[in-house]
């Protein structure tokens, strides 16, 4: 997986070098049409190559399709916390039910219980069978 994870890499920057080396021609960039410009209180203009501006384009698209997932899976995240933390209600509540049942009982239930057991068989009757439990 790692030499994968390489090999895009490597394949990734020959392509962004290629495209720097073809786009070396200066471009203006302008953030606001000259005609309003003077509304806007001065030139918003860029001069740079041509392959910083692809570059540029680039990382600002990335960026905006990131904030917009993060927005749009929202609704994902809180539906996973509230899931968590009825998981450790639910695991809380297990445990306790667990220390419940395996505090000591009453003693009364308890001889209760061990004269309901069947009584093991008198060693030498001559039975091979092993004694219940």
């Amino acid at each position: 997986m790692r030499a994968i994870r390489v090999f895009f890499f490597v394949i990734l920057a020959v392509v962004l070098m290629l495209l720097a080396a073809a786009n070396r021609q200066l471009v203006t960039v302008s953030l606001v049409p000259e005609a309003l410009a003077p509304f806007a209180g001065g030139q918003w203009s860029l001069t740079m190559p041509a392959f910083v501006a692809l570059f540029l384009a680039m990382v600002f698209g990335v960026l905006l399709g990131l904030v917009w997932e993060w927005i749009r899976e929202s609704h994902l995240r809180a539906e996973s916390s509230r899931r968590a933390h009825d998981l450790a209600q639910l695991q809380r509540e297990v445990g306790d039910l667990r220390r419940t049942h395996a505090a000591p009982r009453d003693d009364v239930l308890a001889i209760l219980d061990e004269t309901r057991k069947p009584a093991a068989a008198p060693a030498g009757t001559g039975s091979t069978l092993p004694a219940p439990r």
